[in-house]
């Protein structure tokens, strides 16, 4: 089949007689090692040269064994490490000009042209600096009589792609840097942790976590644990912040909570800009209240570990658009940051992010903090305003005036982060001033009148908990329209938020078309994604699947190392995730898999015995193991089974198999920060818009709207929250599977694949263009990134 002329495919771009060399620089951060594996096999795919800097900047300035060739399998078995395995290092050498002139002459010996550093905003300013200066670098070596003019002509032109590794998440123009959910995933886990030590003593914890100028970590990790009080660089307190802070803390203790958990971040200021502690804290707390207190420092913790999914994706991503980004550069084109905003991959010219980056810090240093905080971005104001909406509870008298009754309830399998969203969901209702309502057991127990109010308090400590804690069922409600109608008309339910996968999407619809019959539905209706197989129409993501992708890598992990020491072993995986094979493709792409089999892209014996031999020849090399997932529906002849016995047949001599099937594991176990925080933002976002609906709606007395636009579906598309119809979406559906038609994550599916060393066509017209970091937003609007 003809490809259509938008398409453009990367075959053309080709690295034949360039080279690319890959460092890491300034402090580590885990998944950079999946950042330097991407760039290694994408250079190599693309018939470069690809070298590693090992040290940073000092391995370029020292040159000799720190820069060396590297090959496909150097890069095997990384992608689970923490940190950084070629090295980093912070190098004075390189800030001063004669290091520079060094370093330029050992790329030059080698044949360099195109650096790719992966690192935070110094690192890629040295980068910038030393591009800008390459032309005047290669003058002075020849005049030395070092280089020869031919040599100076050949390379003439420095390239330079930077990827941001911090965990602090301190550089502006990107959503997220490489590292960062891997931090807050170790932060959240001792938070966790703590909790449960604290409750049993009733005790006060104050936790410091990093971000020396971001405060980034601090605020996240305050959302997805729900802490007390959180102080950060950006948001200084104003005065007499002290006793505001000991009157909540008591006031959350009156409320029969049995903890408290103060969240600072290493660079917290007050508004005179004097360092706020941990131990001034400790010691406000047990002078003002009396309460047994404890300080934690979690240190360098954060930075240690093995990187999360979402860093493994990230910096996977990254690295594949880095090396396409200096395939593509030319003379003219400034040096770039490859990030990601939204589910988006990006281009930013590095110096106008540098110079954001170090705006923020001017606007700290000015005490202009409201203006710091808009020139973070988007996406930590919007954590911030979060925050704020969910921290402070307001006294009754001070709530706006609502007559309105809203109901959440929960509808299909569990996903991790459901009870985030509830909690999030209930408390900004409160706040709006509206009277919210828990329904148990999804619509089985709404026609049975399991409905009941929920306070404030009835909501504390449920975001770090799993499954779903309202109860949850498959129960669609067209069978019992008749009943749940009279429930409404007994709660005078004026609003619906339904939380939950494809059912829930079904559930919306029948309530729609249940409007003709029934004016008790013509109210505002809003329904969250939450699934682990990220099924839904109209989103990019869903609360849950990456909790589910976080187990499905961890076990891949162990699976893998279980067979280290022995002969060559390949594991087949099984999957959860119903058709659809978003859990297996992206899992795979994060665990390192060799192959993986999913319903949407057909296979026949034919690619397995292809894939077979693919795999056999790799493990002839020094390939050690292989792994192979499969999703559970993919095909229902090739079962698991089936490919474990023709690996095994056919690897015969070479290597053994194993199986395993992952089961209920991937649905089970505490949520990732990413799902909480996931979970909290768009659940407040659908209590806003149900606000504004009922507003809107809310006529002689009563409300009523049979509008399309009032039963929506609250999705991340790409770069943005969009509320989507969902009779619109109808059409957009493969019921029968229960999949959306067209999956945004396919696109990965080549990237996973050349990762694994095949051959194939990959469409880079969806890769990121040359953009320009915005500074003035227009004002939030219904589409705007969470």
């Amino acid at each position: 089949m003809a490809q259509p002329d938008t398409k453009k495919f990367f075959e053309n771009l080709s690295g034949a007689g360039k080279s690319i060399a890959v460092l890491t620089s300034g402090g580590d951060a885990q998944g950079m090692n999946a950042a330097v594996r991407a760039v290694v096999r994408m250079g190599i795919y693309v018939g470069a040269k690809v070298y590693f800097i090992h040290e940073g900047y000092q391995g370029m300035v020292d040159g000799g064994d720190n820069i060396e060739e590297a090959s496909w399998e150097s890069v095997s078995s990384m992608l689970q490490v923490g940190g950084t395995v070629i090295g980093s290092a912070r190098c004075k050498e390189f800030r001063c000009h004669e290091g520079r002139l060094k370093a330029a002459h050992h790329l030059v010996q080698r044949g360099i042209t195109n650096l790719c550093v992966i690192g935070g905003d110094g690192s890629l300013t040295g980068a910038n600096l030393f591009r800008e200066e390459w032309s005047g670098l290669l003058e002075e070596l020849i005049q030395q009589g070092t280089i020869d003019e031919e040599a100076a002509q050949t390379h003439s032109e420095l390239h330079i792609v930077g990827m941001v590794g911090s965990i602090d998440n301190d550089f502006c123009g990107t959503d997220m840097t490489i590292g960062t959910d891997s931090a807050l995933h170790r932060i959240i886990e001792v938070v966790d942790a703590i909790m449960t030590t604290a409750q049993s003593h009733q005790r006060t914890f104050v936790l410091e976590v990093m971000g020396r100028h971001c405060g980034y970590l601090a605020l996240v990790s305050a959302l997805a644990c729900g802490a007390d009080w959180v102080l950060i660089p950006e948001m200084p307190p104003g005065d007499g912040w002290e006793d505001q802070m000991c009157q909540k803390l008591s006031e959350n203790r009156a409320d029969k909570k049995r903890l408290n958990i103060i969240i600072v971040a290493e660079g917290a200021i007050d508004s005179y800009n004097k360092p706020i502690t941990t131990d001034y804290i400790k010691d406000l707390v047990v002078k003002c209240l009396g309460f047994d207190t404890r300080v934690t420092i979690l240190g360098h913790v954060q930075r240690g570990g093995t990187p999360s999914a979402f860093d493994r994706i990230l910096a996977s991503r990254m690295g594949v658009e880095a090396v396409l980004a200096l395939l593509e550069a030319s003379p003219t084109t400034p040096a770039c940051v490859v990030s990601l905003c939204g589910n988006q991959a990006v281009r930013l010219p590095l110096m106008e992010c540098v110079q954001m980056t170090q705006e923020v810090q001017k606007a700290m240093d000015e005490k202009k903090f409201e203006e710091a905080v808009r020139l973070r971005g988007r996406s930590f104001e919007n954590n911030l305003n979060t925050y704020k909406l969910l921290s402070y509870r307001k006294a009754d008298s001070e709530l706006p005036n609502s007559t309105f009754n809203v109901a959440v309830l929960n509808v299909g399998a569990p996903a991790a982060g459901m009870n985030a969203a509830v909690r999030s969901a209930v408390r900004v209702g409160i706040t709006e001033g509206h009277k919210m309502f828990a329904v148990n057991d999804g619509f089985e127990g709404f026609y049975k009148g399991q409905i009941k109010e929920i306070k404030w308090g009835d909501v504390g400590g449920w975001t770090g908990q799993g499954g779903s804690i309202l109860g949850t069922k498959r129960t669609l409600p067209a069978k019992h329209t008749e009943k749940i109608a009279e429930q409404m008309r007994i709660h005078n339910i004026n609003a619906l938020l339904v939380i939950g996968g494809f059912e829930a999407f079904e559930c919306l619809l029948q309530l729609y078309e249940a409007r003709a019959s029934h004016q008790e539905f013509c109210i505002p209706m809003c329904m969250l994604p939450a699934t682990i197989s990220n099924n839904v129409p109209g989103t990019d993501l869903s609360i849950g699947a990456d909790t589910s992708l976080n187990a499905i890598v961890e076990t891949c992990d162990r699976i893998k190392q279980s067979a280290s020491g022995t002969k060559r072993r390949v594991f087949i995986i099984e999957t959860m995730g119903g058709y659809c094979g978003y859990l297996a493709s992206v899992g795979g792409l994060a665990a390192g898999a060799d192959a993986v089999y999913i319903y949407e892209e057909p296979f026949d014996i034919r690619d397995l015995q292809s894939n077979v031999e693919h795999l056999t020849e790799k493990m002839k090399t020094s390939i050690q193991r292989g792994l192979v997932l499969r999703n559970e529906n993919c095909n229902e002849n090739f079962t698991t089974d089936f490919i474990y016995q023709l690996y095994s047949e056919e690897g015969r001599g070479v290597f053994d198999c194993r199986k395993n099937v992952l089961g209920h594991m991937q649905q089970g176990g505490a949520p990732s920060p990413f799902d909480r925080n996931f979970g909290t933002k768009i659940a407040a976002k659908a209590i806003q818009w149900i606000s504004r609906k009922l507003k809107e709606s809310y006529k002689e007395g009563k409300v009523f709207t049979n509008s399309e636009d009032t039963a929506c579906l609250l999705g991340m598309r790409r770069r943005a929250m969009v509320f989507q119809p969902v009779v619109q979406l109808r059409d957009e559906t493969d019921f029968v599977h229960r999949i959306p038609k067209e999956q945004w994550w396919l696109k990965l599916r080549p990237l996973m694949k050349i990762l694994a060393k095949y051959k194939t066509s990959y469409d880079v017209s969806d890769s990121g263009q040359l953009e320009h970091v915005t500074r003035i937003r227009p004002k939030e609007s219904d589409t705007s990134a969470i």
